[in-house]
């Protein structure tokens, strides 16, 4: 409940009847001390004077408030609170233009020139009681002040939230126009370099506040390496954009994402491969989906992983783009290169990745046969002779062997 009058010491608080005539005087004198009070903040503030006119009268509202409810602060212990009759007179918009700092400045002002006028406006038995009334005032003028620039900074966090929700799910639905890129950068993305999607399990939240707080926590954590980031808890998921030189600055670039992963609930947490800009993100964003849904897969995968290391189990769960990126970047250049690298690498699997037993079925020397298997890993990226590796080139010779004889019967 808000201090009133019956706060001032007993000793200075005079009869309502008394109290009722000095009101009646401030009241005569309310004019002039507005009038004395813009002129003060002219006179100190030069951020004051560069206001266009709307504004400097929204304030000079604010400071005819501020007097005439002390006026009747002063008049009634039950009087309205001073965020009602001195706030309540500001259109919203004030908070954005003018900040809290300069706010406190023009209460200051404003306090210090009714002070002064006390002593030449009004008759000396009235200004102990004045005195003091005026501190306690200007003490709940201070409170309300922080109460409506802390709702107003709370409006607007919880529209920048929505807002940013907004812009990822355009990016996952491949709706990245100019408004879209408009709302981002708004929202403080500046990347024009790289972009990549980051994908995992929202961690246990409780309630929008908190989801909140985690995409707070996340940005102020990257904003330290040079990351921009904008993301949105989407229902059971985790959806972060990461963009910025820092991305493609690092050798791996996995290793920003280990920067948060700890961020995540359980389970993996899914890299999508890096774009050149934001208007590209659906790329990644399909990829890292894709090997969120298809994870479970590989349950022994590390934390985080790339939605690339995940194109097996995203071929097995039905992704197209997966199937061709076997295919277009294992199968094919093997085929490509020729000197039997594609026919050596079939038959070690076949004869149960055994070097020998491929030289002898092959008809060549086993050295023959580890030469072929390391020029393997040259072209494709995999060895065959490691068990995720061989894995993945196993599914890609399948998977270009169907493509093949597909293309053979059309």
């Amino acid at each position: 409940m808000a201090a009133g009058p019956r706060d001032i010491p007993r000793s200075l608080l005079p009869s309502p009847r008394t109290r009722a005539a000095i009101a009646k005087r401030l009241a005569a004198a309310t004019g002039a001390m507005t009038t004395a009070a813009i002129a003060e903040m002219e006179r100190r503030h030069a951020w004051f004077n560069a206001l266009d006119a709307e504004h400097r009268s929204w304030i000079t509202l604010v400071a005819q408030g501020g007097i005439d409810g002390f006026v009747q602060w002063f008049t009634s212990p039950d009087a309205t609170s001073p965020q009602s009759s001195v706030f309540g007179r500001a259109p919203r918009e004030l908070a954005r233009r003018v900040s809290l700092q300069q706010t406190v400045e023009l209460v200051r002002t404003t306090i210090d020139v009714v002070e002064n006028q006390f002593t030449t406006l009004l008759p000396r038995a009235d200004r102990p009681v004045l005195q003091v009334a005026i501190w306690q005032y200007s003490r709940e003028v201070a409170f309300a002040a922080a109460e409506v620039y802390a709702r107003a900074a709370e409006l607007r966090g919880a529209w920048d939230s929505r807002l940013e929700a907004l812009v990822v799910d355009a990016v996952i639905r491949g709706e990245t126009d100019e408004t879209v890129l408009s709302r981002a950068s708004t929202l403080g993305w500046r990347a024009s370099t790289a972009t990549m999607v980051v994908v995992g399990n929202a961690p246990d939240l409780e309630g929008n506040h908190r989801a909140t707080t985690v995409i707070e926590d996340l940005r102020r954590r990257l904003a330290k390496h040079g990351v921009d980031m904008l993301g949105a808890v989407q229902g059971d998921r985790l959806v972060i954009l990461l963009g910025g030189p820092r991305l493609v600055e690092r050798p791996d670039p996995l290793e920003v994402v280990g920067l948060i992963v700890d961020q995540f609930g359980p389970g993996a947490v899914v890299a999508g491969p890096i774009v050149g800009h934001l208007v590209e993100a659906t790329t990644s964003t399909r990829a890292a989906l894709s090997g969120h849904r298809a994870a479970p897969g590989w349950p022994g995968a590390p934390r985080p992983v790339s939605s690339h290391d995940l194109l097996p189990e995203r071929a097995l769960a039905g992704d197209g783009h997966a199937r061709r990126a076997l295919v277009d970047e294992l199968y094919e250049p093997l085929l490509a290169a020729g000197g039997g690298l594609l026919e050596t690498v079939i038959t070690f699997f076949d004869e149960g990745a055994s070097v020998e037993t491929a030289s002898k079925h092959l008809f060549v020397h086993a050295n023959t046969v580890r030469y072929r298997l390391r020029r393997v890993h040259e072209i494709s990226g995999y060895s065959p002779t490691e068990a995720r590796d061989a894995y993945a080139l196993r599914m890609a010779i399948t998977l270009g062997r169907l493509h093949h004889r597909s293309a053979g019967e059309s």
